[in-house]
């Protein structure tokens, strides 16, 4: 099956399109990537990229550590220096290696909060983000160019590379907490320390949160901690759905609220002290406005188009410059990089802010909602109350809806322009917006979101209204939409 790259690398069943040969062959186009030079264009000129030095880390999934030791022989016959993850590790402390070692990438071996059966492939660049979209397209030529000229992958033994110290084990977790510790106020957390639940999903931030918490008086219980590549059975993606486990931990009082990480915590969700969850979009509006009005932090705000509009309104009330984005994290990286964003975030959960990498990272942002709670010595329930008087209400649904047949992406969108109602829901659309897909605002600061699939009959419907009514009004319209394909 052929192998494609998408905004944050290439994902496939396991033992189906996910093998060992196919991941080896995968290896040697990025090495041959790298190696052409492309990756050295626009390096920075204040520290010194090594562009044969790179880092390799791997999640829980089944086999993903043998898989990133596979990587590792090939990177290393292609001459590289492989610094590889001693065990598993949270996608963002590979990405901060990468950025802290001066290395020109690095690779992890992750399917991040995709079901048991999927392995993948994370590829990051010398700036510890996502690997840029022409990058990844270059690993795709030598992939394809090396599979029609029958060329293999080169590889080096194992125990003679750690001889060689072609392959450096090391712990990336002391660097990332470092790095942490310049972000995150722990006297704030010190000075009023919250007792809650930290659900790592059986993901790759086990430990982690509750590692770097201890001695500062938190009380953190962590729950499906352990080894389990299975995930128990459901998929590592921190939503309602997913999180009975931590409900139920928070309902028999071991914590007054909780936090929840993906299965490479790089996304983030949280519950309050009652069960209800608190989505990213709460999330990076609450943490917003923390670092405004108590940390007095400014520069501008990134989110994407399925990202919800407090953040609009936030931006409006401190005066803050604010970019929309398509969908993926990468979109925000690129501001991230260039100008001063305070906070850049989407409604998937990844979201990062000023001083870290341009990458999300759900340890982080689980930190900073400790550091509010304790900040604002008050529950994470009366956080969000307090959110939604001031620039709310907001109520937030997402379904995919299938179509009876396929459509092109490009005529779905330019029928949704066309035909484009007056109103919805007893409100009329004031913009329209072709940005990622078709998003209809409403005067009242409604908005509907339809993406359609560029891959299969799909589309992908996002709503957020002012009301519970007008969420069921918004997606009625998308399955309208949907349905009226014949």
């Amino acid at each position: 099956m052929p192998i494609h790259f998408g905004t944050d690398g290439w994902r496939a069943v396991i033992s189906d399109t996910f093998t060992f040969t196919n991941l080896r062959m995968v290896a040697q186009a990025i090495a041959d990537s790298i190696a052409s030079g492309s990756w050295t264009d626009s390096l920075p000129t204040d520290r010194p990229i090594d562009p044969k030095r790179m880092v390799v880390g791997f999640d829980t999934r089944f086999l993903s550590d043998r898989f990133a030791q596979e990587v590792a022989r090939v990177l290393a016959a292609n001459d590289f220096t492989v610094y590889l993850a001693q065990a598993d590790a949270p996608t963002p402390a590979i990405s901060y290696a990468v950025y802290h070692r001066n290395a020109i990438g690095g690779v992890m071996i992750t399917a991040s909060h995709n079901a048991p059966r999927y392995n993948g492939v994370k590829l990051k660049s010398y700036y510890g983000g996502s690997a840029l979209p022409d990058q990844c397209r270059e690993v795709e030529v030598f992939l394809n160019d090396n599979e029609a000229k029958a060329r293999g992958p080169n590889l080096m033994e194992y125990e003679h590379a750690l001889e060689e110290k072609r392959i450096i084990r090391f712990n990336p977790i002391p660097e990332y907490y470092d790095h942490l510790r310049r972000l995150i106020d722990f006297d704030v957390i010190a000075s009023n320390p919250p007792r809650f639940v930290v659900d790592s999903m059986y993901g790759s931030g086990r430990g982690v949160i509750r590692g770097i918490l201890q001695g500062t008086g938190c009380e953190v219980t962590e729950i499906r901690g352990e080894m389990n590549p299975g995930f128990g059975g459901v998929h590592p993606e921190p939503i309602a759905r997913y999180l009975g486990a931590l409900a139920g931990a928070i309902g028999s009082g071991v914590g007054g609220f909780g936090i929840a990480t993906d299965g490479d915590a790089d996304r983030t969700g949280a519950m309050d002290e009652h069960g209800n969850f608190v989505d990213p979009h709460k999330i990076m509006a609450l943490s917003l406005r923390y670092l405004v009005e108590k940390r007095g932090m400014r520069g501008a705000v990134v989110r994407t188009v399925s990202t919800t509009r407090m953040i609009d309104r936030l931006c409006q009330k401190y005066n803050l410059p604010l970019y929309e984005t398509p969908v993926g994290f990468n979109h925000i990286a690129d501001y991230m990089m260039k100008d001063e964003v305070l906070i850049g975030g989407e409604e998937s959960g990844g979201i990062s802010f000023k001083g870290h990498i341009p990458e999300g990272d759900g340890i982080l942002m689980g930190l900073l909602i400790v550091e509010m709670v304790a900040a604002y010595r008050t529950t994470l329930r009366d956080l969000v109350e307090q959110l939604l008087a001031e620039v709310g209400p907001a109520h937030y649904e997402r379904t995919d809806l299938r179509l009876r047949r396929p459509v092109s992406k490009s005529q779905m969108t330019a029928r949704l322009v066309n035909e484009a109602p007056a109103e919805i829901g007893g409100e009329r659309i004031v913009d329209v917006s072709t940005l990622d897909g078709v998003k209809y605002i409403l005067a009242d600061d409604s908005w509907l979101l339809i993406r359609p699939s560029g891959t299969e009959p799909v589309l992908r419907v996002y709503a957020e209204g002012r009301s519970p009514q007008m969420v069921k009004a918004l997606l009625g319209y998308g399955e309208q939409v949907a349905a009226s394909v014949v």
